[in-house]
Parts: structure tokens; C-alpha cells; sequence
């Protein structure tokens, strides 16, 4: 027994175990507390889902030696581009829901490899020079979006052109994944099955990748770039490759988690999902230098089932004024905050 407990700690690391056990300790306070633990239940299962892409576009960074993509707005601005001009076409359904993607990835690949062209110029401050280069996108695309030529009514602010702040999915492809095959378990607690598939199969996709002797390479790359020069492999040309596949996958993943929110939020809403992205994969085990699928998944369930139970919880202590509100953003910040402080460790 003993045994046995020293591998899961050896695996998950103390950290991880505590926050496991914090989870648990939600878990058994919600039905004391008399919540509704089958409509929360239901609404962890799409948060998890609907961030688990933009979390997975860490790995590719992470493995090509460019560490946490701070700069995934990036890939964030590339996927809402794809959707507007996806939307301004008039298309719905899975049609609109690809044609979106689709769109959008040729867009991301140009762009992550002309970022990663810019982070080979500035090797061992990547992680600073991203967070300032998606604030930058972030803000300069403010300004496109007014001057996006809009026609479609629906998406068109109504005194004039650019795209509105919020578009609406409902009616095109809002939760088209979510109710894809979806297992209702009671008329509270849904399984969203065709998100979990879809997301699934993203992963499935990079750990084949991973596998692939060019994923093996790029990893090896940012493992050792001395011995990877030695060897005949071009870094800066692996790193190029990690920085585009990120930014693809971050194209997508914007993608995955509207149909499953329902909107599309335009201007400063892409500001600071990178934060919530990067402090997903550090909690799930992930260091500055190594990032696998597992450290995705352990991540971002832990951390999005954290935030949903916390502030319904918080409701029922503190239900005065705007309490429950103020602990929720402690409380996200405070993951945060930890999970960047892990994030040199490697348990």
C-alpha cells in the first residue's frame, strides 16, 4: 500500500494532491449546502470541455523550447477572424462550425510562423515579450474589427459598420458539439458527448504528433537545443513549427469554446485567456519545459471544476452584495497566481 501511495504522489505531485483534495472537500460541502449539484455538475462538463483546446495549444509551445504561450490572443484574434468572415457568408450549422475553423487555420499558421520568426530574435524572454505582443494584437484588432466592412445585419453594429462586441450563436451553431450525441442522464445533468469526441480527438491528434518522428524532433529541440544543433536539427525552425501549431490550435479552440458559450466576444474579451490557459496546464503537473497530454486533461478539470463549484458555494456563505463575486475573482487569481509559481517545478 504504501508502495502504491508513494507512486500516485511520485505521479501527481504534492501540489496537485492538495488541490485534488480541495476539489473533493467542494464536492461534499455542495449537497450539504443544499445546491444544485446536478446543474453544476452539467455546467463543469462544458466549462472543461469548452477551454481543454485553448489549454492544449500549450503543448506545442511548451515542447518546442518557446515555454508558456503567453501570446495565445494570437491564435484567439485568428479564430475570430475566421468566424466573422465565416458569418458574414451566412453560414450555420456544422457547416458554419467548419467553415470557421477552417477558415481560420491557414490564417494562425501564417501568423505563428511570423511570430515564431520574432521570438527566435529574442531567445530567453519569450514568456515576456508574448504577454506584451497579445496585449498589442489584442488591442490593434480593436480597431480593425470597426473597420471590418460588415453587411450581415446580424453580426453589424446597427449605426454603422464593424462588428458588434458580442454576436450571438443562437440559431447558426450555438452548442452544435455539446448536443452532438449528448447523454441526458436527468433533465439537470447532461454529458455533453460530441464536445468531449471533438476535444478528444484534438488531443488524440497532438499526441499523435508528439509520437510522429517531426514531433519527436521539435521536442528534442527544445529539450536540448545544443545537442539538437549537433545533431543537424534546425532549432529555430522547430521552434517556428511549435509557435505555428500553437497558435492553430488556440484558432480552433476559440472556436470550440463559443458554439459552447454560445457568443462570440469581440474587442478586449481575448485579453487574458492566456492566463487561464497557462495556469490550467501548470496545474495539471506541466513545467516551463515539458508538457504532456495528461498534464492538459489532470489541468484543466481541476481548475474549471474548482471554478464552477467555488462561486455557487460562495453564494450560499456570503450572500450579501457582490461577496460572492469578489471571492470568485480571488479565488481564480489565487490559482493563478499559484499555479505560476509552480511553474519552474516539475511535480
Amino acid at each position: 500500500m504504501n508502495v502504491r501511495m508513494k507512486k500516485i504522489v511520485n505521479t501527481l505531485g504534492i501540489p496537485r494532491l492538495i488541490i485534488i483534495g480541495l476539489l473533493i472537500v467542494i464536492l461534499i460541502a455542495m449537497p450539504i449546502l443544499g445546491l444544485q449539484i446536478e446543474m453544476l455538475y452539467t455546467q463543469a462538463f462544458g466549462r472543461i470541455g469548452m477551454y481543454m483546446v485553448l489549454v492544449l495549444a500549450m503543448v506545442p509551445a511548451i515542447e518546442s523550447g518557446i515555454k508558456m504561450n503567453m501570446a495565445l490572443p494570437l491564435g484567439i484574434l485568428c479564430g475570430l477572424v475566421g468566424s466573422v468572415i465565416s458569418l458574414e457568408a451566412g453560414a450555420s450549422g456544422w457547416t458554419g462550425l467548419f467553415s470557421a475553423m477552417l477558415i481560420s487555420v491557414p490564417i494562425a499558421a501564417v501568423v505563428g510562423i511570423l511570430y515564431g520568426m520574432i521570438l527566435n530574435k529574442i531567445k530567453g524572454s519569450e514568456m515576456m515579450i508574448a504577454t506584451y505582443s497579445g496585449y498589442t494584437a489584442v488591442a490593434v484588432m480593436c480597431i480593425a474589427w470597426m473597420a471590418f466592412p460588415i453587411k450581415n445585419a446580424e453580426i453589424r453594429w446597427p449605426q454603422g459598420n464593424g462588428v458588434r462586441s458580442i454576436v450571438s450563436l443562437t440559431g447558426k451553431y450555438e452548442k452544435i458539439l455539446d448536443h452532438f450525441l449528448e447523454i441526458r442522464i436527468t433533465d439537470e445533468l447532461v454529458f455533453p458527448t460530441g464536445l468531449f469526441l471533438f476535444v478528444g480527438l484534438m488531443c488524440f491528434l497532438v499526441w499523435l504528433f508528439m509520437r510522429s518522428k517531426l514531433g519527436i524532433i521539435m521536442k528534442t529541440a527544445g529539450a536540448n537545443p545544443a545537442f539538437a544543433n549537433a545533431t543537424g536539427i534546425n532549432v529555430d525552425r522547430m521552434r517556428i513549427l511549435g509557435m505555428m501549431l500553437s497558435t492553430i490550435l488556440g484558432a480552433i479552440g476559440i472556436i470550440v469554446y463559443a458554439q459552447s458559450y454560445g457568443f462570440f466576444q469581440y474587442y478586449m474579451a481575448p485579453l487574458n485567456m492566456a492566463f487561464i490557459a497557462v495556469a490550467a496546464i501548470l496545474i495539471g503537473g506541466a513545467t516551463v519545459n515539458r508538457a504532456g497530454i495528461f498534464n492538459v486533461i489532470l489541468g484543466t478539470i481541476l481548475y474549471q471544476s474548482i471554478m464552477t463549484f467555488t462561486l455557487p458555494i460562495a453564494n450560499v456563505i456570503m450572500p450579501e452584495g457582490s461577496l460572492s463575486e469578489i471571492v470568485r475573482i480571488i479565488i481564480q487569481n489565487g490559482i493563478i497566481l499559484y499555479a505560476l509559481t509552480k511553474a519552474g517545478e516539475s511535480r
